[in-house]
């Protein structure tokens, strides 16, 4: 039993844990650590050439394309019509760097009008088309 009396040698058995092993081995680790944590920051000093290179890449030309409730088309806030806008849409995706196409349409437009313009753009080889939306308006 734990903490029974031994009568042979008049005492109680121990019921303590050593936790001097336990110390020892944490001091050992602390040691290793301190010793070793400078060596993960050290750095190599590095005297680096100096060279002015091209500026960045110009931004490319931005297209705002909006489509109102009506399925009318603005290009770039002006008007035009369906045959229009495709030969516009090929004459960009000819254009190098080729331009952003911004597509800003009327919570109000048919989804399929806007499918179609979206394939429009992928059959004229703009590569680069985004949606815009008013985050702060919802019904």
């Amino acid at each position: 039993m734990i903490g029974a009396f031994d009568e042979s040698t008049g005492s109680r058995p121990m019921s303590e844990i050593n936790v001097t092993p336990l110390v020892d081995v944490m001091l050992v680790l602390l040691v290793v650590f301190i010793i070793t944590a400078p060596l993960f920051t050290h750095s190599i000093k590095v005297n680096l050439p100096r060279a002015a290179g091209q500026p960045g890449a110009e931004q490319p030309e931005r297209i705002t394309l909006a489509i109102d409730d009506h399925g009318n088309f603005f290009w770039n806030n002006r008007p035009l019509d369906r045959a229009a806008l495709v030969q516009q849409l090929e004459q960009a995706g000819g254009r190098r760097p080729q331009p952003v196409l911004q597509v800003r349409a009327d919570r109000d437009t048919r989804y399929q009008l806007i499918a179609e313009v979206m394939a429009q753009a992928r059959r004229a080889q703009l590569e680069r088309v985004g949606l815009i939306t008013d985050p702060g308006r919802s019904r």
